[in-house]
């Protein structure tokens, strides 16, 4: 297909797709003529994928330069694979790190084996979760820190069911290219899930009415 029809059927504006040609998110077209070029459904493919990361992750282009980068990869086992993705799609805000938040998360990931997670100029997980206990200190909530391991507990078994969801409906070439997305539609229906469960336990709990949906 030509770039107009690639994007009639990807919903995305040519000069959008030219951008991201140029910006090496997606591959060239193979060239018909100096000024034509020709697309296949792969470069479909990688154009969703592209407007999800953005539209849905709200990455930067540069985080989805990341993203595609380790998706690409082709000599590197799929658990490091994943790992590399988490570390792209994670966003290190611009909070002030306070040291003792960064002790307290450097202290949970050795406590769980996570060596690697440690130090937070290389981890942008580990800098994300220093920036949320840095948040919750500044507002007086250091208790907060003792939720970690209770909420990793029960994490693992959401990360078993997308990782079973994912293996079984996926092709293992598509393993990691639905984890992102997974991973990041994920975290808003957990989010909208936590609130369903919050209004009822809190209605099991405290009291005061049936729960709200």
């Amino acid at each position: 297909m030509r770039v107009g029809e690639l994007s009639k059927r990807s919903g995305v504006a040519v000069p959008t797709i030219k951008y991201y040609l140029r910006e090496g998110l997606l591959p060239a077209g193979v060239l018909t003529s100096p000024n034509q070029a020709h697309y296949d459904d792969e470069h479909l493919r990688r154009l969703r994928l592209v407007r999800a990361l953005i539209d849905v992750g709200g990455l930067s282009i540069a985080s989805v330069r990341e993203v595609l980068s380790a998706i690409d990869t082709r000599d590197d086992s799929l658990h490091n694979k994943l790992g590399a993705v988490q570390e792209a799609i994670s966003q290190p805000g611009a909070v002030e790190l306070d040291p003792q938040a960064v002790a307290d998360v450097q202290a949970f990931f050795a406590r769980h084996g996570q060596s690697e997670c440690v130090d937070v100029t290389e981890s942008n997980v580990t800098h994300m979760l220093a920036a949320a206990l840095s948040s919750a200190r500044s507002v007086g909530h250091d208790q907060i820190r003792d939720l970690l391991d209770p909420y990793l507990e029960g994490l693992k078994i959401i990360a078993q069911a997308d990782l079973e969801y994912v293996v079984r409906h996926t092709s293992p070439d598509d393993v990691i290219e639905a984890m992102v997305v997974g991973t990041l539609i994920g975290d808003t229906v957990i989010k909208a899930l936590r609130r369903l469960a919050h209004a009822q336990v809190s209605s099991e709990v405290i009291g005061g009415g049936a729960a709200q949906g």
